[in-house]
């Protein structure tokens, strides 16, 4: 028994036929002939689909608090750094003026 070449589809595909499932237009027999796909998979990506469609729609959110932790992470290491240089050079200017 011979195996085939393993496929892989790319999100843009696989979305494409999960919405054409997700439609009813079509069998899923046809769209297994129209897309070379297997009806097992076009079910499970039609079943992906439908449990993760809202996610498409927390992503900006998701985004905006991405950049507000990078920016308080930015902030945080320019503050540590101040309070290292400030306290290095306290730390010589106290130890200049004890020697006088």
């Amino acid at each position: 028994m011979a195996k085939g070449t393993r496929r892989n589809h790319g999100p843009a595909f696989k979305a494409k036929v999960a919405l054409a499932a997700l439609k009813g237009d079509k069998t899923l027999s046809e769209l297994s002939d129209q897309f070379g796909v297997h009806t097992n998979q076009i079910s499970a990506w039609k079943k992906d689909l439908e449990q993760n469609a809202s996610e498409l729609f927390d992503r900006g959110k998701r985004n905006d608090e991405t950049g507000l932790v990078k920016d308080m992470q930015a902030k945080i290491g320019q503050l540590t750094m101040e309070n290292d240089f400030l306290s290095g050079a306290l730390g010589r200017v106290a130890s200049s003026s004890a020697k006088k």
